[in-house]
């Protein structure tokens, strides 16, 4: 099934909760104050577009394609962002809401996340290689198996990574949030 193709078209304070959006590509397209709560994204592709203050709690991103998509104050909390498809999948957020989200075994390699919240999330396995997170908090954000090796987190604060479990080599972290890498150890320091 060939999918509709819409070019540069801008969508503003529209609600797809009453009106779905329509299963098509989406190219250059920009989204603004647009309500997705709930959305069912799936199968709907998105490339070079960007989400500027939207709302995509709780959507559903079934074999959804997102390609060089930017995320700017989006709320996009519970999302599960590993049933997108991983096919050359691509995002950017900056100052966005991604508490309970899941990345999952996803192959995120310079990615940036600027200014969001990731409590809660899930980043499990995921391969984050080379990624920024300037200023994320990462309170009870799951790090098992997760590759962060020259990713830079020197600003982000909150997280618990264990050393021994997730791959760290030439990641940046600061002197201040270095803490974080030894809560596991129980130890005190003074």
């Amino acid at each position: 099934m060939t999918l509709p193709f819409i070019d540069s078209k801008d969508y503003n304070t529209t609600d797809f909760t009453e009106n779905p959006l329509q299963k098509a590509e989406y190219d250059n397209c920009t989204f603004t104050n647009c309500n997705f709560t709930d959305a069912d994204l799936s199968h709907i592709t998105f490339v070079e577009c960007q989400f500027d203050t939207c709302n995509f709690s709780n959507a559903s991103l079934k074999h959804t394609v997102l390609r060089q998509t930017d995320f700017i104050d989006c709320k996009l909390i519970g999302l599960q962002f590993q049933d997108c498809n991983p096919f050359l999948l691509s995002f950017t957020f900056s100052n966005c809401q991604l508490q309970f989200s899941s990345f999952y075994k996803l192959k995120l390699k310079k990615t940036k996340f600027i200014n969001c919240n990731l409590n809660h999330s899930n980043v499990t396995e995921a391969d984050f290689t080379g990624s920024l997170f300037e200023n994320c908090d990462f309170k009870h954000a799951i790090f098992e198996k997760t590759n962060l090796k020259n990713a830079n987190l020197s600003s982000s604060e909150n997280f618990s990574i264990h050393p021994e479990k997730n791959t760290i080599t030439k990641a940046i972290f600061s002197k201040e949030n270095v803490l974080g890498l030894l809560q596991q150890y129980q130890i005190s320091i003074v």
